[in-house]
């Protein structure tokens, strides 16, 4: 299993309460450029629509092997595959508790490439403050420790 691309503001901006993961549909060049290293997932969320899970946002740059596609958009909704009754959970709690689906990391299992996500509520800012401060302070410690 190797990464392709991770998320690290999802962890700065939102406390992730639950952990998921599913496959990406994805064209043969969008795959290809995938395993490259190609993908970006700044900006990125996942939300339901008619009852099927999409990716926004996320940009997998053009394969440069696969010729001039002029229509072709890096950015646009894919889809992930998940259980039935992943979907459900996870739609029936965005929905009610006001929590968000944040993609943590794209990486390739076997042939696939496969999306990790996590449920998660977003921080407030001196959450924020409160975080970058504990781990300056533990980073400290461990400095001492080792001197």
């Amino acid at each position: 299993m190797s990464t392709l691309a991770t998320n690290s503001r999802a962890t700065h901006d939102f406390l992730l309460l639950e952990k998921f993961e599913g496959g990406l549909v994805l064209t043969g060049a969008e795959a290809k450029a995938a395993k490259l290293g190609h993908v970006n997932l700044k900006g990125a969320f996942l939300h339901v629509r008619r009852g099927e899970l999409f990716l926004c946002g996320m940009h997998i740059g053009a394969y440069p092997q696969a010729g001039k596609n002029i229509a072709y958009d890096p950015t646009h909704d894919r889809k992930v595959l998940v259980h039935k009754k992943e979907l459900h959970k996870l739609a029936g709690r965005a929905g009610t508790e006001r929590l968000t689906i944040v993609p943590i990391s794209v990486y390739t299992a076997k042939n696939l490439v496969k999306v990790g996500f996590a449920l998660a509520r977003g921080k407030k800012q001196f959450e924020k403050r409160d975080a970058i401060k504990k781990r300056d302070i533990d980073r400290e410690m461990q400095r001492s420790i080792r001197a």
